[in-house]
């Protein structure tokens, strides 16, 4: 073998590895990106579901909130009554 065959062959060794190298790189960029986009899904999955859960909070809060103002309002309307009552029954003890 020549020397010049010699260098064609290491020439063409060293292309054979270049490309089988950046096969494998490709693969392995390919599995990261799959495994990227699935967590992908998976966080926009979790997001959805959180903010699913925030938005039922916040309708519990408004519920909340809104049955919290009627108990105001029906208290103030029987503190009223009963200073009613209260003035009626000094009314009859005065007399």
């Amino acid at each position: 073998m020549s020397p010049a065959e010699a260098e064609d062959i290491d020439s063409l060794s060293n292309l054979e590895e270049r490309i089988n190298r950046a096969v494998e790189l490709v693969a392995s960029l390919r599995s990261e990106r799959d495994a990227m986009a699935s967590q992908l899904q998976a966080a926009v999955a979790e997001r959805d579901a959180v903010r699913k859960e925030l938005n039922q909070a916040h309708l519990l809060a408004q519920k909340a909130t809104q049955e919290l103002d009627e108990l105001k309002a029906e208290r103030k309307q029987v503190r009223t009554r009963i200073e009613k009552l209260l003035g009626q029954m000094d009314l009859l003890s005065a007399t």
